[in-house]
């Protein structure tokens, strides 16, 4: 009875207003508008905090970039909450569990409360306007665009460089030398930044255009429904009337061969037609598993662009570039602190900085430090020190090139090794927090030799794409 009485509707009302309050904080009025302000918390049942979303794709993006730290906070404002679940419906049936309340009864609670209280009602009325506004009539088929993700706070760097230059060719001309245009890249380096961007962009200087920009999973979805209703006529006059067609990690497609088959036919039409069409991947098109040949084929005939991941000097501009948005003035030795630890992808490293932002501003603007950010940022620090290690970089670069360690830390300057070395060392500066020194005493080495490897190894990546990939591929195995 106990946690019945603290998991009354009002207390739940209570704490996702203050759990809101905190996000928006932490995030930023635009992606908290566009994102969290539509969810209503729902049923609570053996520990487990449903909460409502108004639809799949919002779901899915939630679950991504979120539910980790909504859980985090809710558990710790109230430790009956042990989970949190997202339910793609505006209303969810009663439930029989400790909190009795569905979304229907809140909502209706909600609804009657004064602005800006009605969060699922406002937010989803935001979310239609813009997509109606963005789309036309094509809002059933797109999904919704981050309005942060345009081309102005896209940050620049070598390692990126490439494939902004040619989503700003596409998306700035009608008529482009390479269609389609293929973007991928590891998890969180850039690539669905750039796919909105391309969106915004085209609709910004010529709103009659018709684009439609989806994820794999929902045009699998699409075309499932429309088999299952015998509508697929509609489908096809649909997807194939589009100006510009934009596909989001094609790779979920692997397997289909349904689905592909028909993907190919609507990719033919589109091109034969001269119409635009821009897919992403965490692969190049020669590495899609479970893809059919001639698919390869057809999405690797156009521009083929991918994204490696960060170097430092990137990081540090994104960080910058992101505190500048949020209106902070981040010291320079925090931002290369966060620059050097936190390497995986942009998302975490955005996700760190506003963690650390937002425990300032709650604890009275208290001064952004080295210090103060250890410790705020110490549960994923300690994961990031725990994932790698020097000699474990060692051992996979050496197994990967057929060589031993002791050679590795050898003299011997054959190109057999040095290639090797060099890799080892750049992987030990990206994917550790130690010093130079302290890598190239790992390889019997002083601390400059370890700088030209890093700065050898940044141009090779830009120049040598099989290169790339090898180093792609050994960071991903040390990552994982």
């Amino acid at each position: 009875m106990a946690e019945q009485a603290i998991l009354s509707t009002d207390s739940v009302q209570d704490e996702w207003g203050q759990i809101c309050s905190q996000l928006k904080t932490e995030v930023g009025d635009t992606a908290f508008e566009s994102w969290l302000k539509p969810l209503t918390p729902g049923s609570f049942n053996d520990g487990v905090m449903n909460i409502c979303v108004p639809t799949r794709f919002m779901r899915n993006w939630v679950i991504t970039h979120y539910s980790d730290r909504i859980h985090k906070i809710w558990e710790k404002k109230n430790p009956a909450i042990k989970s949190v679940n997202f339910v793609v419906q505006a209303i969810q049936e009663e439930s029989h569990g400790l909190y009795a309340p569905s979304c229907r009864s809140l909502l209706k609670k909600i609804s009657s409360s004064p602005a800006p209280q009605n969060i699922y009602q406002s937010g989803l009325n935001s979310l239609t306007a813009n997509s109606n506004e963005m789309f036309n009539n094509n809002e059933a088929l797109s999904v919704p665009l981050n309005p942060q993700y345009t081309f102005d706070n896209f940050v620049v760097g070598k390692t990126n460089e490439f494939a902004y230059a040619a989503a700003r060719k596409v998306a700035e001309s009608r008529n482009v030398s390479f269609n389609p245009l293929f973007l991928y890249s590891g998890v969180g380096l850039g690539k669905t930044h750039l796919m909105h961007a391309i969106a915004w962009h085209i609709k910004q200087q010529d709103p009659s255009r018709n684009i439609v920009y989806l994820s794999a999973e929902k045009f699998m979805y699409k075309f499932v429904r429309a088999l299952r209703y015998k509508d697929t006529t509609a489908f096809k006059e649909q997807f194939r009337s589009v100006d510009v067609l934009m596909v989001d990690d094609v790779q979920f497609m692997g397997g289909k061969d349904t689905t592909q088959e028909e993907f190919f036919y609507t990719f033919n039409s589109l091109i034969e037609e001269g119409r635009q069409i821009i897919i992403s991947a965490d692969k190049s098109p020669s590495d899609l598993e479970g893809i059919e040949a001639r698919l390869k084929s057809r999405l690797g005939c156009g521009l083929v662009a991918d994204i490696h991941p960060t170097d430092f000097d990137l990081r540090i501009g994104i960080l910058e570039n992101k505190a500048r948005q949020m209106g902070i003035e981040l010291p320079t030795r925090v931002a290369e602190f966060l620059a050097q630890k936190i390497t995986s992808n942009i998302r975490e490293l955005e996700g760190a900085l506003r963690r650390v932002i937002a425990h300032s501003q709650l604890l009275s603007d208290k001064e952004i430090t080295v210090d103060m950010t250890q410790d705020v940022l110490k549960d994923m620090l300690r994961s990031y020190d725990k994932r790698t290690t020097i000699d474990e970089i060692q051992k996979k670069v050496a197994e990967h090139f057929n060589i031993s360690v002791k050679e590795m830390q050898s003299s011997r300057r054959a190109r057999t090794v040095a290639r090797p070395r060099q890799i080892a060392m750049y992987l030990a500066k990206q994917l550790t927090s130690r010093s130079l020194p302290e890598i190239g005493r790992k390889f019997d080495r002083d601390h400059t030799t370890v700088m030209h490897a890093v700065r050898k190894v940044e141009e090779l990546i830009m120049e040598d794409s099989s290169l790339a990939e090898n180093v792609d591929a050994l960071r991903r195995t040390l990552e994982a």
